[in-house]
């Protein structure tokens, strides 16, 4: 039998998945307002009071100003970076009218068809960079 685990060193690992962002504690404590901002886009006068006026919407939440950025950007990957959940952030793809798959796809290297075709064959090869740290 080993002994207890270092909870923050076991946690540290989930940083070295290349291109993956784990949705920890540490994220979901970091992105709260952010994702509270994206949920509260679930109701109607809040999706127009939004799309009327970004950043003075944005200006209610106390959001930090990278992620106000990222969110006026709509740099996804930004946002997860910053705590932001897909799921809650969906919220804002649906404001601006994007299906699911197309913003999912924003945050990959490959465009909507080739993204589709990849997923359709199954997803990501389980091939390539596995550790960011170590290269491999």
């Amino acid at each position: 039998m080993t002994g207890p685990r270092d909870i923050h060193a076991y946690l540290a690992e989930f940083e070295d998945i290349p291109g993956t962002r784990v949705f920890t504690a540490a994220r979901a404590r970091q992105g709260y307002h952010m994702n509270q901002f994206a949920m509260s886009l679930m109701k109607a006068e809040n999706r127009e009071r939004f799309k009327a006026d970004e950043a003075a919407y944005m200006a209610e939440w106390p959001l930090t100003d990278e992620q106000k950025q990222a969110l006026l950007d709509r740099d996804y990957n930004r946002c997860l970076d910053l705590g932001g959940n897909v799921y809650f952030l969906s919220k804002l793809f649906s404001t601006d009218g994007l299906p699911f798959a197309k913003a999912v796809a924003t945050m990959t290297d490959m465009d909507f068809d080739q993204y589709t075709q990849m997923m359709m064959q199954g997803g990501r090869s389980p091939e390539g960079v596995r550790s960011i740290k170590e290269g491999r």
